[in-house]
């Protein structure tokens, strides 16, 4: 059980459980036993799309549409305006290298966004999560393998992406687990220890 507001780390050895429980939550598994319950409703009373709605989701390795920058962060929210996309990209972090680029919000990242950095490529991910304003962050280590640099810069996008949400965030890193209000440790598909 999750409060809202409360920021929840998933902790663990690889295959213990956690990205699945995102996918559970997200809708691309559906569980074998027990059941999930969204603000006291539970799940399959959801539509697909309306369930997905409540979250927002930046993982490790996040993906970018072969599109410009502007599109790719409005695609959290397509009807949003260029104020809104501009404004989630100052609080990611992300409008002083935008700026720099060729043609702006206009420019096309390319195949596989391989014009950007990794670092660039998360804030741009964060600027899509805040446009989308959901009530519910999924974090899958947002800030793992990034230069000492790049995490510090996409950390302060995520505290401002984390502001006033309930957060579940895969992590192991005690910096991110700092930040957690609790901590679920998870063994082979079951929660094996938590920390308040």
């Amino acid at each position: 059980s999750v409060r809202q507001g409360e920021t929840l780390a998933l902790t663990g050895e690889s295959g213990g459980g956690k990205s699945t429980v995102f996918k559970l939550l997200l809708g691309f598994y559906e569980a074998q036993k027990g059941r999930i319950f969204l603000y006291g409703k539970p799940l399959e009373a959801y539509t697909r799309k309306e369930a997905r709605t409540l979250f927002s989701y930046v993982s490790q390795d996040c993906f970018l549409f072969s599109d410009s920058v502007l599109e790719n962060i409005r695609c959290g929210r397509p009807e949003a305006g260029i104020e809104e996309v501009k404004r989630a990209a100052r609080l990611a972090c992300a409008d002083g290298f935008i700026e720099e680029l060729p043609e702006g919000y206009d420019t096309q990242v390319g195949e596989r966004a391989v014009r950007l950095s990794g670092g660039q490529k998360q804030r741009i991910a964060i600027a899509r999560a805040l446009v989308k304003d959901a009530p519910i962050l999924l974090l899958d280590e947002a800030t793992s393998a990034m230069d000492a640099d790049s995490q510090q810069q996409v950390q302060k996008a995520l505290e401002q992406l984390m502001k006033g949400r309930t957060v579940l965030m895969i992590a192991h890193r005690k910096s991110a687990l700092g930040q957690a209000d609790r901590i679920l440790t998870l063994e082979n598909g079951t929660v094996a220890d938590v920390r308040d």
